[in-house]
């Protein structure tokens, strides 16, 4: 998976406290992970370990994308 700004290789604690948002697109996928109290594994780990179709993650992919350059990013 290849986000904008490396994001990517940041712990999902880290991702959702900077994007909160990024939260509901992993929701709509049925990725519960954003809520997790330890929040170390990566963003890109989270979104490949939940058995989702290739099609699903390179969706999730491009929303979180097209959300990052919404906002400049």
């Amino acid at each position: 998976m290849n986000f904008n700004n490396n994001l990517g290789d940041k712990a999902i604690s880290d991702v959702m406290q900077s994007y909160p948002e990024i939260g509901d697109i992993l929701s709509r996928y049925d990725i519960g992970c954003t809520t997790c109290k330890v929040g170390i594994c990566l963003l890109k780990d989270v979104v490949s370990i939940h058995g989702l179709s290739k099609e699903d993650e390179a969706k999730i992919e491009d929303e979180i994308n097209n959300y990052l350059a919404k906002k400049g990013e």
